[in-house]
Formats: C-alpha cells, sequence, structure tokens
C-alpha cells in the first residue's frame, strides 16, 4: 500500500480542510496544492503493523470515509433510479435517462454554456460531476467490486472478492447489466452466447467447448483464472480477510464486457494525482489500436501483458514479486488469452447500415436522425467519433481544467485529465458511467459535459436527439 495522504506532514494540513469541498461554491481564495512531486516512487515493502492491527483500524474507519465519499457523491450527483421508457441493454436491463449532474446554485444549463471557460473558473461554477471522480478512499485505492459481482463469485467459486475496508460506492442501476450477454465475432449466428450465466472457472468449459478452438479456450480459461493482486493476495498485506487466491481479468471484465469496478491507474505519482479507472468494455478489441484510457499500449497483447505484470500491482515490480507476480509467457499465453479477447463483440445495432455504420433512413426514427446530423455537425462528436465504430483510435487532451481551479478533494486532485484515448461509442448504452474515471453517470450527462467543454450551444431538443442517436449505436 502506498503512503496515506495523512502520512505527509507537508501537505496534511492543506488537504484536511478540503476534504469535503466540491466545486458546488466559490471559494473566498484559491486552496493550496499538493506538491507536483512525492517523497517516493515507491511502495513501502516491509509491513511492521501486525495485519490484525490493520484490519480492526480499517473496519473502524470504514463508516467515516465510507460517509465521506458518499457525501460528495450527493453534492455531484442526483443517484435515484429513473429508468427511460423503452430503452433497455441487450438482456432487458433498463437505461438510466436525464442529466444527474447537479448545478451549483442559480446556475442553468443554458447560461452555463453561455459563459467563457475563464469565466466559469473564477465563478467557480463548473459543477463537480464534471470534475474528475475520486476513488471511494482515494489514499488508499484498489481494485473495488460491486456487491452482485462479489456475491456472484462467491456463489460460484467461493472465492471472497469483499473488502473489509471499503465497498463499492455507485448504486447497481447506474451500472451495465449483470451478467452482461457475450457476442462473438466469429458466430455471429448464435447471438448471445453466455446463455445468461457469469463466465467462471467454474463454467467456461461448459459454456465454450465446441464453439472455440484449443488456442482460445485456453486463453479464456487463464482470463477467469484468479492471480494474486495488490489487495487480493496471500500476504499479510491484502484487503480481504483471508487470504486470497487473487482476482481475474473477467472480475472487471466480466463476460468480456464491464461491470463497473473500479481502480487507480498505475502509472501517475505521487497518489492524489492518480486516476480513478472505470473499467471499459472489450468489447470490439478487435478494431482498436490503443490499450489503456491513457497509456497508449500498442496491442491487446502488451495490454494482457501489463495488467498482470504490473497494473495488479500499482506499477511496483518490488511489490509484485512479494505478493506472488504471475508472469504470463508471452508467446503462448498472452497470444492466447488476446486471441479469445479479439472475438468479443460489438451488440446488436439494427438501424445502423452495414457499409459505414451510419443509420439506415428507412428503420431510424425522425429524432435519432436529427441526432446523428448533429453528431456529424454541429455537436462535432464525428471529429473524434468516427464511424462505422465510433472511434478514430487516437488521444486527445480536452483541458478541462480551463474550467476549474485545482484543488484536493476527498484526497483526490482536481487537476488536469491529460490524453484520453476516443474509446468506441458502439453499443454505448450499455456502458455506463462515461468517461475515462467514469464520472458521468448518463448520456444525457455525457452530452452536457460536451457540450460545455466544446462550446457547442446545443439546444435541448438538440441535446434530447443526440441522446437519441447515441442509444442507437
Amino acid at each position: 500500500m502506498e503512503p496515506s495522504l495523512f502520512d505527509r506532514p507537508h501537505i496534511a494540513i492543506a488537504v484536511m480542510g478540503l476534504l469535503l469541498m466540491d466545486s458546488g461554491a466559490v471559494q473566498a481564495q484559491e486552496p493550496p496544492t499538493p506538491p507536483a512531486r512525492g517523497a517516493t516512487s515507491y511502495m513501502p515493502v516491509d509491513q511492521t503493523e501486525p495485519f490484525a492491527q490493520v484490519m480492526a483500524r480499517m473496519k473502524a474507519d470504514k463508516p467515516k470515509v465510507t460517509a465521506r465519499h458518499q457525501q460528495l457523491l450527493n453534492q455531484r450527483y442526483d443517484l435515484s433510479n429513473r429508468p427511460a421508457q423503452g430503452v433497455t441493454m441487450s438482456r432487458g436491463k433498463p437505461v438510466q435517462e436525464g442529466v444527474r449532474v447537479k448545478l451549483p446554485q442559480g446556475v442553468t444549463w443554458a447560461s452555463l454554456a453561455a459563459m467563457t471557460p475563464e469565466a466559469v473558473r473564477e465563478k467557480g461554477f463548473f459543477p463537480g460531476g464534471f470534475m474528475p471522480l475520486p476513488h471511494p478512499n482515494h489514499p488508499e485505492g484498489g481494485m473495488l467490486f460491486p456487491k452482485f459481482h462479489i456475491d456472484e463469485i462467491k456463489r460460484q467459486e467461493g472465492r471472497d472478492l469483499t473488502r473489509f475496508d471499503l465497498d463499492f460506492d455507485l448504486p447497481d442501476h447506474v451500472l451495465p447489466e449483470f451478467p452482461p450477454p457475450i457476442f462473438l465475432t466469429t458466430r455471429p449466428d448464435l447471438g448471445d452466447v453466455s446463455q445468461g450465466k457469469v463466465v467462471t472457472i467454474m463454467n467456461h468449459q461448459e459454456l465454450f467447448n465446441g464453439l472455440l478452438n484449443p488456442k482460445q479456450l485456453e486463453g479464456l480459461r487463464l482470463l477467469v483464472t484468479p492471480f494474486p493482486q495488490q489487495q487480493f493476495n496471500q500476504t499479510a498485506d491484502r484487503r480481504s480477510e483471508l487470504a486470497s487466491r487473487g482476482v481475474t481479468c473477467f472480475d472487471c471484465h466480466v463476460n468480456g464486457h464491464s461491470n463497473g469496478s473500479t481502480h487507480l491507474v498505475g502509472d501517475i505519482r505521487p497518489q492524489e494525482f492518480r486516476h480513478r479507472i472505470d473499467t471499459p468494455t472489450l468489447r470490439g478489441v478487435n478494431i482498436q489500436r490503443l490499450f489503456g484510457s491513457q497509456r497508449a499500449l500498442k496491442t491487446v497483447e502488451d495490454f494482457t501483458e501489463f495488467e498482470q505484470r504490473a497494473a495488479y500491482f500499482d506499477g511496483d515490480p518490488v511489490i509484485a514479486t512479494k505478493k506472488g507476480v504471475n508472469i504470463l509467457e508471452r508467446g503462448s499465453q498472452v497470444h492466447f488469452m488476446a486471441e479469445f479477447e479479439a472475438l468479443l463483440d460489438f451488440p446488436p445495432a439494427p438501424k445502423l447500415r452495414v457499409v459505414d455504420g451510419k443509420l439506415d433512413p428507412k428503420k431510424a426514427t425522425e429524432s435519432e436522425m436529427r441526432g446523428q446530423n448533429l453528431f456529424f455537425g454541429k455537436a462535432q462528436c464525428s471529429v473524434c467519433h468516427t464511424p462505422p465504430y465510433y472511434t478514430d483510435n487516437l488521444m486527445h487532451n480536452l483541458k478541462t481544467e480551463r474550467f476549474y481551479k485545482p484543488r484536493v478533494v476527498n484526497g483526490a486532485m482536481m487537476g488536469a485529465d491529460g490524453p484520453i484515448k476516443t474509446f468506441p461509442l458502439r453499443g454505448i448504452k450499455e456502458s455506463p458511467p462515461y468517461l475515462h474515471d467514469g464520472r458521468l453517470l448518463t448520456l444525457e450527462d455525457t452530452v452536457e459535459f460536451f457540450n460545455i467543454v466544446l462550446e457547442t450551444r446545443l439546444s435541448d431538443q438538440e441535446k434530447k436527439d443526440l441522446v437519441a442517436f447515441m442509444r442507437v449505436l
């Protein structure tokens, strides 16, 4: 574990008064920021505090940590369950509708869109929900899974992904459906091949023997095999009550998709500057040329190897050795895993034309057609999200820091995001929440976000039409 924020005396005083602040109110003066460089890049290897004492201390702190983060979520978002009428994901889970990000008092979306970035920054009007979303316990970090996934893995395998110090933060209704369907590029005639089940080490042979070749089946086996990880391992430096076999790739990318699990990026220091990760879907990996939201790894093989050798352990090779890193063999294991990942297809989109990925006018509604015109015109979405898969396979820097002053919120730096890869928008309604850190809960939130950041000045009707278009991608 990286040293706690409060183990750093040179910033502790500055941070203490900022933990509950957000961008909803104008500050009398610009708050101090943490230093750009931490005391060290390395985590302490020798744990001197007994495990029982660590667990007791963190369990005792859990209610306070949870309440602090929940207060931030309630300040930023409307977390109510408001499904859209007649709009569902592939297996029937309702899609949430409406803007959930809360505005500062006295501000409307129209008035905010009419302001310059400089004016928004000076007045402190940029909505908190548009700023970086902290991990539920940012100074601690680590992999964190929704309860529905924890329960299913415990039922199938007897493996417990519960953390004694922390629970997942976002409500189930704003997450992807569970279990998600699986579509294979090699067998589109079968549709969903998941049989409504979560694929695990216990059932992968039953589900896929006869559909995959032996290499692909072995790759899938590795993707559902638990290996040691920073918070789930067999040493005393863990966050599970019992020694753990670890986690699997599909504990986050369940069924090759996503369950909304979160973590912190492993490649940024110090801790306050690390970004929360929203687990992206693996659907459509075969058409992508960049992997990782910011690391810009060039092949899925690179990313597969990187995850278990580095990201599982916050990018610290010494910690990885201590906890039992799984060294994958590049020529066979990595290749087999990547070969299966490349079979994962997007969900069907019957309103899109086969050749160019745009709407078939004979099938689309008037609102969807207007939304498509906006997508390729005034809204500027297609500058990055080009059809047929709605990605340009590049990275772009939105420079959202133009709109707010840097500060520390719940242990996370509200600073620059930097370049982020263009994620494909095919099947986007099935992958909430949105943006690389999950700060946007609905498609309506994403439209408002980009309307402000790109200064496109969309009308209310144009926003609705744009959402209608994205729902059919």
